[in-house]
């Protein structure tokens, strides 16, 4: 075939604050006339000859059916998860210290990393024979520090973020004469990474609407631009940001290198507060476009993963996903084809409580309220009906007020128009309502803290129940209640079980001692009298 062939045709589409559309392949030449960097001729022979298949394997191009039948899209995971260190950094790292000379080797290298690159150094330095120094921010999950450690790289933890580890690593490195592996801002390093592009044109030589890529120093989107931009320059490659991480788009738009003073640690793979010189100067040129990302949407992208795979990505592998989504989304785009670069899953087992709590909110299918009722018997179970069959997947609740009560309650929606609409019924019976779906400060904290002491809440019986996870289960629960008997406390969450886990506070007068028995036997849901409980007398009586 020839050489023309791969450099030749136009750049198709315009992109958010993306250069002028012109070709690719004459500005990157033009520049690297100037400045003696690689062309994308010279990437495109690097990425070619790239030593990575000692350490790396051929990643599959899965379909994602479950998400491509719901977005009307063909989605394909590129799957880098499945890497012997669950990530693709392994390629760039390998490729580059397989270009070092023998002496460089026997002294030794060094890097710095949030965690996946350091993850490729060590295992590269084991295939190598030499010894390996590893620079880690404080904040990297204790699964990436053990990982590097378990492969016999030697770890310092230093500073909260990558730019941080990468100033101490540079000290280190002139103190030991110790040889630098970039995690992204290397021709070598890069190219290693680019070997992903040629793997997906290998594996899918149909149509491919969109790469989609996430980007934290540039390494991986400008490995893989530059070789898609060679062979297939119609494709278009989508760099994606965390909303709280987004150097490189502030970076592009600023047209030179925006330093952030501060990143967001939950996708700590791409915290990064600098990107590279060379990956400002491929990203700048061969990007077409830019999605930026919240934590709710990534983690609705891990569960859809999870959905389609049974694999669990790190925030960071599913930030192509998310961007997939939203661009599909916002585009109205059906028929295409698109490709997400699920590119690491070293997820720190904990964080899942998180990612669980906040997945539904992200998909848009939980909507959450903080509602105000009248403080008088019946209108409980009244706002229940109004709630109807739909799922309620948490409720909080504590007497505070003897005219009012305010209600925080998340609700399972389709969509979040159907959440609009819920609001509005509840206005329009009488209950006041705020939407706090969007609300940080309800989502993170105050929907722990619904609760604490009340003075009204005279006779109260504090009781676990154990309820069938099934719609009615609640209203069975009301209907069954004698109608002088107040609810003074509630608090529910679905936590994705067959049973849910509910606490109540039922005002019962001691002459209806005898009757309340009769309810708890009639109702048959397993419960625990928690009254003499001293957490209860201590926080809540």
């Amino acid at each position: 075939m020839p050489w023309a062939f791969f450099l030749g045709g136009a750049r198709k589409g315009g992109g958010y604050d993306a250069a002028p559309q012109s070709h690719p392949t004459r500005r990157m030449t033009m520049k690297a006339k100037k400045s003696k960097a690689p062309s994308l001729a010279d990437y495109l022979q690097k990425i070619l000859t790239a030593r990575v298949y000692d350490v790396a394997q051929e990643t599959p191009l899965a379909p994602a059916r479950g998400l491509s039948r719901r977005l009307g899209n063909q989605v394909l995971l590129k799957r880098e998860d499945s890497q012997p260190v669950f990530s693709f950094k392994l390629r760039g790292a390998y490729n580059k210290m397989a270009h070092l000379s023998a002496e460089q080797l026997q002294r030794g290298v060094i890097c710095a990393s949030a965690g996946n690159h350091a993850q490729g150094v060590a295992l590269g330095a084991k295939q190598l024979g030499c010894r390996a120094l590893v620079v880690m921010p404080v904040t990297t999950p204790k699964l990436k520090v053990d990982a590097v450690r378990a492969l016999g790289g030697e770890v310092v933890l230093h500073g909260e973020s990558y730019s941080d580890a990468y100033g101490h690593a540079q000290a280190l490195e002139r103190e030991r004469g110790l040889t630098f592996v970039h995690p992204f801002d290397d021709p070598d390093v890069i190219a290693g990474q680019g070997t992903i592009g040629m793997e997906i044109v290998r594996q899918h030589p149909g149509p491919i609407d969109a790469v989609f890529v996430a980007i934290g120093g540039g390494g991986l989107i400008s490995g893989v631009a530059a070789y898609l931009k060679s062979v297939r320059p119609e494709i278009k490659v989508i760099g994606v940001q965390m909303n709280d991480s987004d150097a490189m788009l502030r970076s592009v738009r600023a047209g030179k290198r925006v330093t952030l003073s501060d990143v967001g640690l939950f996708a700590d793979g791409t915290a990064v507060k600098l990107v590279g010189e060379e990956t400002f100067r491929l990203a700048r040129e061969l990007v077409d476009d830019f999605v930026v990302v919240d934590t709710d949407a990534v983690c609705a992208a891990i569960k859809d993963v999870f959905q389609d795979t049974r694999s669990i990505m790190e925030p960071s592998g599913a930030m192509g996903v998310a961007a997939l989504k939203q661009y599909a989304e916002r585009h109205g785009l059906k028929g295409k084809t698109f490709v997400a670069i699920t590119c690491g899953a070293n997820m720190n087992f904990d964080r899942l409580r998180f990612v669980a709590e906040r997945a539904e909110v992200g998909e848009q299918r939980e909507a959450i309220f903080a509602v105000t009722i009248p403080e008088e018997r019946g209108s409980f179970k009244r706002f229940c009906e109004l709630v109807g069959p739909r799922a309620v997947t948490e409720f909080n609740y504590r007497i505070s007020d003897a005219n009012q009560a305010h209600v925080f309650v998340g609700v399972a929606v389709a969509n979040r128009e159907e959440a609009h609409k819920l609001a509005r019924g509840f206005e329009r019976h009488g209950f006041a309502t705020l939407d706090l779906t969007d609300d940080e400060l309800a989502k993170q904290h105050l929907r722990h803290m619904v609760g604490g002491r009340s003075e009204l809440a005279k006779d109260e019986r504090l009781y676990r129940f154990i309820f069938p996870e099934r719609p009615g289960a609640l209203m069975r629960f009301l209907s069954s209640m004698h109608p002088g008997w107040n609810i003074s406390l509630f608090h529910y969450r679905n936590q994705g079980a067959d049973y849910g886990r509910i606490l109540v506070g039922i005002q019962v007068p001691k002459a209806d001692k005898k009757a309340f028995r009769d309810f708890l036997e009639t109702l048959a849901y397993p419960c625990e009298d928690e009254t003499d409980n001293p957490v209860y007398r201590m926080f809540l009586r």
